[in-house]
């Protein structure tokens, strides 16, 4: 089977972790951008036209196409920032194209070495995401442990504008930590320079009016929703989650969810977040 809706079954080993992972959110009835995988076969085999069909039936305006690797998402290793993203593309020819780009990512220097790190060995194998875009209002990642200590309490970190510009530390994001009840405990409001914004296609970065750069990018009431937003997915997997979230139309969208992998120093976790370019 080449697609795989996001309420269909299949194996890590057809669609990947990443699709493995938002197919059983969706499953589950959690607020996942509805999309469909594109198995390990297909990514050799998809046609253009088959391309074309799919994305008539998701009926989204622009979708975002992004990688799930076989050995992506896992406990052993994240591979996050390692392979490629491509976001608000609306043609079949821009998807097939980034379909080609992701999967030649598995065999760059950076997926090699992270590879070697890790001492995964074999062939890769690359499945890939297709889903509705998202403009959202803020986004972000939220972890159910401190990710530099391991300590059992939520750290949130958020911006304006799509998560890239937190994930590439192109902005020094808010940041709150909470209990695991979602009380807040502390938090550091930054000043936000700049936003990545849809263009009409791909993305852009724009400065932000200096009134909003001091705001937080999240509500209490959001950060609550966040908060057992997170619960159900740590419930489900049955282990803490590194999760990336999107605020989008007055609603809360989980874009990713992973098992947290290891500790790092914040400059540590930053980089391995990194996206490519």
């Amino acid at each position: 089977m080449s697609i795989v809706w996001f309420d269909q079954r299949a194996g890590c080993d057809e669609i990947g972790g990443k699709g493995l992972r938002l197919c059983r959110l969706a499953q589950a009835g959690l607020p996942v951008p509805n999309g469909f995988c594109i198995s390990v076969s297909g990514m050799e085999s998809m046609k253009l036209q088959d391309i074309e069909s799919a994305l008539n039936r998701l009926g989204a305006t622009s979708v975002a196409v992004r990688s799930s690797a076989v050995e992506e998402d896992g406990i052993a290793a994240s591979f996050a920032g390692v392979y490629l993203t491509r976001l608000n593309i609306a043609s079949p020819s821009d998807v097939a194209d980034a379909l080609v780009e992701i999967r030649n990512s598995a065999s760059s220097p950076a997926a090699a070495a992270y590879r070697r790190k890790r001492g995964l060995s074999g062939r890769p194998r690359m499945a890939a995401i297709v889903q509705t875009f998202l403009s959202p209002d803020a986004s972000g990642v939220l972890f159910m442990k401190d990710p530099i200590d391991g300590a059992r309490r939520i750290v949130v970190e958020g911006a304006w504008g799509l998560g890239e510009a937190v994930v590439s530390g192109r902005v020094t994001p808010d940041r709150w930590v909470l209990s695991q009840q979602g009380d807040v405990i502390s938090s550091t409001i930054a000043t936000k320079d700049i936003a990545i914004v849809p263009h009409k296609i791909g993305i852009r970065e724009v400065g932000l009016d200096p009134l909003r750069r001091t705001l937080p990018c999240l509500s209490s009431s959001a950060l609550r929703e966040l908060c057992k937003l997170a619960a159900c997915c740590g419930n489900l997997f049955g282990v803490p989650q590194d999760i990336e979230w999107a605020s989008a139309s007055g609603a809360m969208w989980l874009l990713q969810s992973r098992p947290i992998t290891a500790f790092a120093s914040h400059g540590e976790l930053t980089n391995a977040r990194r996206p490519p370019r």
